[in-house]
């Protein structure tokens, strides 16, 4: 059989198209077909928690609304463990085709590259996409805590040391850096107790044995509403319409407290600027639709979005503040 008779194409151009087409079907064509038609076949998006948590919940939300926009399936791959590490890991060594994304967020690229040394460059290590929101962060007590407001808290610790003790998830996370942070600029002189995740902290707080937490507002909304948690002070420029009797930090004289567990999309490094800024492009739309406000909302979720370089300096100054409370409170995790 003569390979080459079928019309009049060219041997040359025919092997050109067999190539593309074996390195198509292994997921290593070149960047520039797959920029083209991208996405072609379904999308992996990794997200390093496991089903149910926060990243969990935005992830598919973004994911569904990524199908719908591009006719493709986006997959939600749950890879928990080292706080997110493992999921990293496994983005920044991905092809970078764009067939392997993340939803990458406070801690993966934030808190952990700040306490952890050496287990992967925020920045280096992954192209940045676009952010989708964060959540204020809220500083609560016990209902056991004979404390009502920011400022009888504040002197009830000072005034007893050995009686103030706050939950974190685990050495070097955001609960734990933030009451660190706060720790430094109040005087407050409580005793951090790591647990393996935030809930088994939530059911010590209520049941009596720590005083303190300092979750996402999301996590803590159902505790506050049933009454198990006092809140104290939320993090942000603004109160949060759905705690608008509790004051910002900044209200109570506490400036610079804005963090936010926040939420994006990253890639493998020396991911195609076509593919980044199409995908850019969908969730700039997806953001701006009601019915994904909605939904984000109701996670207590502000819709950020960004640019992709936008995006890679907010990780940049998330990773340098965070390094510098981490240096000042002497916080190095494992």
């Amino acid at each position: 059989m003569n390979l080459f008779s079928a019309g009049s194409q060219k041997p040359q151009l025919f092997i050109v198209d067999c190539l593309v087409s074996i390195l198509v079907f292994l997921g290593i064509a070149p960047t520039v077909f797959a920029a083209d038609d991208y996405p072609g076949h379904p999308v992996r998006i990794i997200a390093p928690q496991a089903p149910g948590g926060g990243v969990d919940i935005v992830g598919r939300i973004i994911a569904d609304q990524l199908r719908i926009a591009t006719g493709q399936p986006f997959l939600i791959d749950n890879q928990a463990g080292a706080g997110g590490a493992i999921a990293a890991k496994m983005t920044a060594r991905a092809n970078p085709d764009g067939y392997t994304l993340m939803i990458g967020y406070v801690a993966t690229h934030g808190t952990n590259p700040a306490v952890k040394k050496n287990i992967y460059d925020p920045i280096k290590d992954f192209t940045a996409i676009g952010m989708i929101g964060g959540t204020p962060n809220i500083l609560v007590v016990s209902r056991f805590m004979p404390v009502n407001t920011l400022q009888e808290f504040v002197a009830y610790a000072k005034a007893n040391p050995r009686k103030v003790d706050y939950g974190t998830s685990g050495v070097g996370t955001l609960n734990h850096l933030l009451m660190e942070e706060f720790k430094q600029v109040s005087g407050v002189p409580s005793m951090a107790v790591p647990y393996r995740s935030i809930g088994q902290a939530f059911t010590d707080s209520i049941g009596g044995q720590i005083q303190v937490i300092f979750p996402g507002l999301s996590a803590a909304m159902p505790h506050i509403r049933n009454g198990s948690f006092k809140a104290l002070a939320i993090t942000g420029d603004k109160r949060n319409a759905l705690l608008p009797n509790v004051p910002t930090f900044k209200e109570l004289g506490y400036e610079g407290f804005n963090s936010l567990t926040w939420y994006g999309i990253v890639g493998p490094p020396k991911l195609p600027n076509a593919i980044r800024d199409k995908l850019n492009h969908e969730i700039g739309k997806i953001l701006a639709k009601p019915d994904v406000l909605k939904q984000l909302n109701e996670q207590a979720i502000y819709v950020m979005p960004m640019n992709p370089g936008q995006f890679e300096k907010y990780i940049v100054d998330e990773v340098k503040h965070w390094s510098e409370v981490a240096r000042i409170s002497k916080v190095e995790a494992e």
